[in-house]
This record gives C-alpha cells, sequence and structure tokens, in this order.
C-alpha cells in the first residue's frame, strides 16, 4: 500500500531556513538554506553555503555567508543547488533563518543530501589540488572479496559491496565494525544473520538490493540503531519488508527517509531466479499484464532457440536464429504499441536477455555465444521499433 501523501515535510523546514550537519569530508560543520518546498513532489530545494567551521548555535555563528558557486572541474560558475526529499537528515539541524539568497527552483535532484561534498571538492580546486584525496575509509568490493578479507578493518566506515552470492552479516559485522554507510547489492544472492547488522550501531545509511533469506526478525532496530537517516530496499522477502516498513516509518519525523519497495515473496523468486526481465515487475510504466507477456515471449524465444540447437543443422541455423530474432522484436513492437512503455532501459534489458539466452545455449551445446547473439539481434534489428 501507498504511503499516504503529506502536505508538509515530517521535520519541519521552510523557505528561508539555514540546516547545518557535520561534513566527514570537511571535518567540521557546514550549512545550506531551504529554497523551495514542493509538497507534490516532497522535494526541498537546498543551496549550498559556502561556509564551514565550527558547530554553529545560531544563523549568527556563520557571519555574513553567500552561496557556494562551482567552478571545479566541468562546473562554470553555477550555484551548488539541488532538489533532494524533504525528510532532514536526523544529523542535520535548522539553525534559524535568512532572507532567501535566491529565489528561483532548481533543475537539479538528488538522492541524499550530503552537505558539504561540494564545498569540500571546491576547495581542493581552490587549492591547485584537482585529483580527489584517497578516501580510506571507503570501501568498495565484490561479495567474494568480502569472504575473502581475514583482518577487520574498524577504520572503514562506508563499504558498498556488490555481486552478494551468499553473504553472512554477522562476520560483515565483525570485519567492519565502524560503519556508518552500507551499501549490498545482489542478484537474488542470500543474506544470513541480517539481524546481526543491528551490531552496527553508528549506521547511518543502509541500502539492500536483490537479496533475500531475511525475517521479520531480522529487522534493523531504532534502538539499535539510532543514527540511521536513509533506509533503502528494493527486491526483498516480502515478510522483511513489511517488518521493516512498519518499525521505521514512525522514525520518518525524526529524520529516517525510509523507502522500501520490490518486496517479493518466496514464490515470486522460485519463478523469477531465472528470469533477466524480472526487474520489469513493479516498474511504474510496466504493467502486470504486459509484464507476464514479456516474460512469456522471453520464454518462448529461448525455448526457440534451445530447439535449434536440438534439433536443426548447422546449415539452417543462422537463418533460424535470424527469424527467432525478428520474431521476438515484433512482439514487443506490439507490445509497446499498447503499453507505450519500452525507453533506453527497457531496450537495453531486452537486449541483455537477448544475450542471456546465447550465453545459455553456448554453454549447454558448447559453442560461442556472439556468433548466436548477433543472428538474433540482426533480426530484432531488422522489425524493432523501440
Amino acid at each position: 500500500m501507498a504511503a499516504k501523501k503529506r502536505s508538509a515535510p515530517p521535520r519541519p523546514i521552510a523557505p528561508g531556513d539555514v540546516v547545518a550537519a557535520f561534513s566527514v569530508e570537511l571535518g567540521e560543520w557546514t550549512a545550506a538554506q531551504i529554497v523551495r518546498i514542493d509538497a507534490g513532489n516532497e522535494t526541498a530545494a537546498v543551496l549550498d553555503l559556502d561556509w564551514s567551521g565550527p558547530e554553529p548555535m545560531s544563523v549568527g555563528d556563520l557571519g555574513d555567508v553567500s552561496p557556494l558557486r562551482l567552478t571545479h572541474h566541468s562546473w562554470n560558475g553555477s550555484l551548488s543547488y539541488c532538489n533532494f526529499e524533504w525528510v532532514l537528515p536526523r544529523g542535520h539541524k535548522v539553525v534559524g533563518g535568512l532572507p532567501l539568497l535566491h529565489d528561483e527552483g532548481s533543475r537539479s535532484y538528488g538522492f541524499g543530501w550530503r552537505l558539504g561534498d561540494q564545498l569540500a571538492r571546491q576547495r581542493r580546486w581552490d587549492a591547485g589540488l584537482e585529483d580527489d584525496p584517497p578516501t580510506p575509509w571507503k570501501l568498495s568490493c565484490t561479495g567474494a572479496e568480502v569472504d575473502e578479507t581475514a583482518e577487520a578493518r574498524p577504520d572503514v566506515t562506508h563499504l558498498y559491496v556488490r555481486d552478494i552470492v551468499a553473504l553472512d552479516c554477522g562476520r560483515l559485522a565483525r570485519l567492519f565494525p565502524g560503519l556508518t554507510h552500507l551499501d549490498l547489492r545482489g542478484d537474488l544472492g542470500l543474506l544470513t544473520e541480517a539481524g546481526r547488522l543491528n551490531e552496527l550501531t553508528r549506521l547511518k545509511e543502509l541500502s539492500i538490493v536483490d537479496l533475500f533469506g531475511m525475517t521479520k526478525e531480522d529487522r534493523l532496530r531504532p534502538r539499535s540503531t539510532p543514527e540511521l537517516e536513509m533506509l533503502y530496499l528494493y527486491g526483498i522477502p516480502a515478510e522483511y519488508a513489511t517488518a521493516m516498513r512498519s518499525t521505521w516509518r514512525p522514525e520518518i519525523p525524526n529524520g529516517t527517509r525510509v523507502d522500501v519497495r520490490g518486496a517479493r515473496r518466496p514464490e515470486w523468486v522460485a519463478e523469477n531466479r531465472d528470469n533477466p526481465l524480472r526487474d520489469w515487475d513493479g516498474r511504474s510504466q510496466i504493467g502486470k499484464t504486459t509484464f507476464k507477456k514479456s516474460v512469456a515471449q522471453y520464454k518462448a524465444t529461448r525455448r526457440a532457440v534451445m530447439a535449434v540447437f536440438a534439433e536443426g543443422t548447422a546449415d539452417d541455423r543462422p537463418a533460424r536464429l535470424t527469424a527467432i530474432g525478428r520474431e521476438y522484436g515484433e512482439a514487443f513492437n506490439e507490445f509497446d504499441r499498447r503499453a507505450g512503455f519500452i525507453e533506453t532501459v527497457e531496450r537495453e534489458e531486452l537486449f541483455e536477455a537477448l544475450h542471456r539466452i546465447a550465453t545459455d545455449a553456448a554453454a549447454e551445446f558448447g559453442l560461442e555465444p556472439d556468433d548466436t547473439f548477433d543472428r538474433l539481434a540482426s533480426g530484432v534489428e531488422s522489425v524493432r521499433d523501440w
């Protein structure tokens, strides 16, 4: 069920308000001004200020402030000004108000406020340091690389783990006890001991995408992670999704952004484990009927390709594969005429699905996948309207 639209930000903010937060990048506090509030989109237009210093108690502590203008790298002097979600993170505070330093809207949109990041980049640039400095507290790795890690890394505060097949969250918490930002991503991978993430008591941001194995008992608890500012879950067990929503929605007025989508039941996981179009289920422009027809067409195309190699001869394969590609392209022409859903991302995913079929056929019949994919894609290209 969709959350009820709010008429005002859950933490009170208004145009003119100046908010302050500690910036890890700067090593001190920084500030920004709220320029606009958009209740329809639930966003706040946030203008960075060219200021940093000790924690301010009021706007008077900022002195004579001005907006931050960016000239680093490819910036041309434009304002550091962006629309963010209107949930003021709990680590941010309103220190007072000032007359608006800018009165136009912003065309930029971002995820996560990140106050101080642009100011730190601009100051490095102004000092003649064009390259970003090393950030030993940030680590990006695969699930397999986490498994190979033997010694604890208490210095790491930002951890991004991709390609997770199976990951023990208890071991993760022991290896990286100082985490404030954790991003876990898989491909219908498995998280075990997910309740042990409650041991990461300094956690401010948690993202979990396309991972399963969690139950309602594994939910993160506010008393264990009292600093959490952002929770993003997508493609996770329905039971876990429900528990996390009910646990964290009451924390939204305290400054935790909660975005939980793509809840999946065990049956869905079993049915879609080998479905490269599974991310279409629940995508805003793709209805249930279109999703089901698309998956059925993918499966029919896969069966037809496998039959070519199982039953056909080497001489007739090229023509048959090209014909299968044409049928695939024509089918999605028809789906798109009715639903109008194929854009750049969907087009790329349709060709990725074809490549998956070619790779599967190559593995089963001991062939090179490129020729099969090229024949299929040639058929698609000869007819596609998308």
